[in-house]
């Protein structure tokens, strides 16, 4: 009675779940590189950004900067931590309290806050949980002296890492050049595998098995096997490290992945419309353009995803392809080369770039999700 036509399968809950668990496994990593983008860096080296809305645990260093005084031959430093130059924007957010301090640099959280000790200058030191303090000397102080602390830092969320990567030196540029890699390279081979796709289902010559087979073979082989004899072969033509080797490497790479889901599409449309067609004394071009070109837009489209996503967050081919200097550079060698090579541990930096990165892919992906999965489809069942 389960497969009776009109009543939903009992496996239908099974279906929502997964496809609920598949969704949410895309969206959290998303979600989480969104927020950590408008996070401080050290508060994302400290803690995940799930815990972003609230107060971190944060180990600083700063100087008793305050005005010396004099009590008989005591001298004096009275102020608050939180106030001094070297940390006061950091907590202009709320309220803070100081957990230890110290006064040195390998152990920073060495005397819980509210506790007298001896310093380094033959007085004493005491730092109470609002960050005032009191540091005695029985000598001169020569400098203001280093004081350490751990405190609870309230969030911060800024915007600078977005405008240190957006303002970064030729940033818009790169971004034109990946949108002048990324098209043309979603163009060309769409346009060869059509016509490739169209050939190898509905038109009868001899070999035909043979190529589909190499098409389908050609899916498991590693493109890094072909990186370097394709770059020779390019300089050996004289088009080397350029726009067009870029193109034409990814039109390479990406053109048997297409052929496969082209034609699987096109077998699969109704042969009474083709075999109509050539009655009618169509040619096979009439066909392929007015007819079957119409007709899979979904599997085109479907394509075309996966090659813009795959040709906009490149890093290898590109760095194979294109020159080193920074007027040929995309966005993706531009963040792990400049903004990333000089800047390896800030994870604000990191978690921006990769964010600004993925914003156009995003959008392209989730304007046009509906052709993916129609196109994905085609020529599964019949």
């Amino acid at each position: 009675m389960d497969n009776i036509a009109g009543r939903k399968s009992g496996l239908v809950w099974a279906t929502n779940i997964a496809v609920f668990v598949i969704v949410v496994a895309w969206l959290i990593p998303t979600v989480g590189l969104f927020v950590s983008s408008f996070r401080d860096r050290d508060q994302i080296s400290a803690s995940g950004w799930w815990v972003a809305p609230f107060s971190v645990e944060l180990t600083y260093r700063t100087r008793a900067d305050a005005v010396p005084t004099e009590d008989g031959n005591l001298f004096i430093l009275e102020g608050n931590l939180f106030e001094s130059e070297e940390v006061r924007d950091r907590f202009t957010g709320g309220a803070s309290t100081i957990a230890a301090f110290g006064l040195r640099g390998r152990e920073p959280g060495a005397f819980p806050a509210g506790e007298e000790v001896p310093n380094n200058d033959g007085g004493t030191i005491i730092v109470h949980e609002d960050g005032a303090y009191i540091y005695t000397s029985n000598e001169p102080f020569d400098g203001p002296p280093r004081v350490y602390f751990t405190a609870d830092t309230p969030p911060d969320f800024t915007l600078d890492n977005y405008r240190n990567v957006l303002t970064a030196d030729n940033m818009d540029r790169a971004f034109i050049n990946t949108l002048t890699v990324t098209i043309p390279a979603t163009i060309i081979p769409i346009l060869i595998a059509a016509f490739a796709a169209y050939a190898l289902a509905w038109m009868e010559f001899p070999g035909r098995g043979l190529l589909i087979a190499a098409v389908v073979g050609l899916l498991v082989v590693p493109l890094q096997l072909a990186l370097v004899p394709l770059l020779n072969l390019h300089n050996q033509i004289g088009i080397g490290q350029s726009f067009v080797g870029i193109w034409l490497a990814h039109t390479g790479f990406g053109l048997p992945l297409a052929i496969y889901l082209l034609r699987n599409y096109m077998v699969g449309l109704p042969r009474d419309i083709i075999e109509s067609a050539k009655v009618d004394g169509a040619t096979d071009f009439q066909i392929f353009t007015k007819i079957v070109l119409p007709l899979s837009f979904p599997a085109l489209a479907s394509f075309a995803i996966f090659q813009f996503l795959w040709t906009w967050n490149d890093l290898l081919v590109a760095k194979v392809f294109l020159p080193s200097a920074g007027d040929a550079q995309v966005m993706t060698v531009k963040i792990a080369d400049d903004l990333l090579g000089s800047r390896g541990g800030d994870w604000g930096i990191l978690a921006t770039a990769a964010f600004v990165s993925i914003a156009v892919p995003l959008v392209v992906f989730f304007s046009m999700q509906r052709f993916l999965v129609r196109g994905l489809l085609a020529g599964s069942v019949k």
